[in-house]
């Protein structure tokens, strides 16, 4: 029973070591208190978005068949099927159609954030953060309009999240 303790006790401080030197790689490898583990991935498919947002635009795919505008990136029109597909520039306007406030948060982000959906003019859907106002339903209205803000992250990673605009489309 003793030794069983013992060897309990060992695997817990092992574990403890392990994710403190983790955390504090966490903090200083990466700007901003990001975790890493939570970065995006790009990938062959979605490595155009990433491109864009690095460079301070919002790329979404438009089929060259039926002209559907899509997101999240993917090699084929999601409504015809077709692989010939290009890649444009969105406006980065949209309205705010659904969002959650996030008050369980973890070490790295400040309390408390709303993770939503925007529609864009363009007609795509994409989840993101909204900046720029306070974090409460009276803040966050439906339907309000929003434009894209670029968060660099990381050397690699830039995400596109969202800030209100007023009724006559100037940011708040």
């Amino acid at each position: 029973m003793c030794g069983d303790n013992v060897r309990r006790q060992a695997a817990l401080t092992a574990r403890h070591a392990a994710n403190t030197s983790e955390k504090q790689q966490n903090r200083q490898g990466t700007p901003m208190g990001i975790n890493p583990k939570t970065l995006p991935r790009p990938t062959p498919e979605t490595q155009h978005f990433w491109d864009g947002t690095k460079a301070g635009e919002l790329r979404l795919q438009q089929c060259s068949g039926c002209q559907h505008i899509y997101f999240p990136p993917r090699p084929f029109c999601p409504a015809c099927s077709s692989r010939t597909v290009n890649v444009i520039k969105a406006s980065g306007r949209g309205r705010l159609f659904s969002y959650v406030i996030n008050h369980r948060i973890p070490k790295w982000e400040t309390a408390p954030y709303a993770i939503a959906v925007v529609e864009l003019e363009e007609g795509p859907r994409l989840m993101t953060n909204i900046v720029g106002v306070p974090q409460t339903p009276e803040a966050l209205v439906l339907d309000m309009p929003v434009e894209v803000v670029f968060d660099p992250v990381s050397p690699d990673i830039t995400l596109a999240k969202f800030r209100p605009l007023d009724s006559a489309g100037a940011s708040r």
